[in-house]
């Protein structure tokens, strides 16, 4: 797990009370049968191409600036890992028809249902279980904590957007339900860097253990490797 003194991006925003604050904390482990949770990678928080923020956000009004961009590298890599070690993975996205996730102003034409579609290296793969929300949590009206109960999952390892919206939401829902979260850090993105500092920090503190992609990898390589669980029966 996480090491004392591992740098982590809000070190550059915290300070004296705040980590006087996080002393109060202990490191969790994970656990032995994870799944790793994709939040909203879809279309149009990515746009067509990398751009910063205030370029894009006309044309596509939930952007994330070039955020997401900078993080699709690592998502990739974590979706990759993830299905050649056998780990199931789940994907979110939202539907234009169950009304909006947050209170943005919807923007007429560009908030169509087109903008869920998944951008295409994080597609889902036949297999994969795609769940459509109406509100911020993925746990919210939705079948996902029994699914992953059926599957004898302790563990979500969590990544995508953003990460002071649905991401901090389905992370607080999943502890709630009484799963060990991991955030992946490099694999997590925002419209706002500050949000973004600040809410892993707070994430990393309370409800998940926030990990630099090589660490959830490495965890990957070893929750497939180890042994299953004795069957309760």
């Amino acid at each position: 797990m996480e090491t004392t003194g591992e740098r982590h991006c809000w070190d550059d925003v915290i300070g004296d009370d705040e980590r006087l604050i996080e002393s109060c904390y202990q490191p969790r482990l994970l656990g032995r049968r994870p799944a790793l949770l994709l939040i909203d990678c879809y279309q149009k928080v990515f746009g067509d191409r990398p751009r910063p923020l205030a370029e894009a956000i006309d044309e596509y009004p939930a952007t994330c600036g070039t955020a997401g961009w900078d993080a699709l590298p690592h998502l990739t890599a974590l979706l990759e890992h993830a299905r050649q070690v056998g780990v199931p993975v789940f994907h979110t996205t939202g539907d234009a028809r169950l009304g909006s996730v947050t209170l943005r102003s919807r923007a007429p034409g560009r908030d169509g249902p087109a903008g869920y579609d998944f951008v295409a290296p994080l597609a889902p793969a036949e297999g994969e279980t795609v769940i459509r929300k109406s509100r911020a949590s993925a746990f919210f009206d939705t079948p996902l904590a029994t699914r992953l109960r059926r599957l004898g999952i302790d563990t979500l390892l969590v990544a995508g957007e953003t990460t002071s919206g649905c991401v901090r939401a389905s992370a607080v829902d999943a502890y709630s339900h009484g799963f060990i979260v991991g955030v992946v850090e490099e694999a997590t993105f925002d419209r706002s860097s500050l949000s973004h500092k600040v809410n892993l920090f707070d994430l990393h503190l309370k409800y998940a253990s926030v990990l630099h992609v090589d660490r959830a990898l490495n965890y990957l390589d070893g929750a497939a490797s180890a042994e299953p669980p004795e069957d309760p029966a």
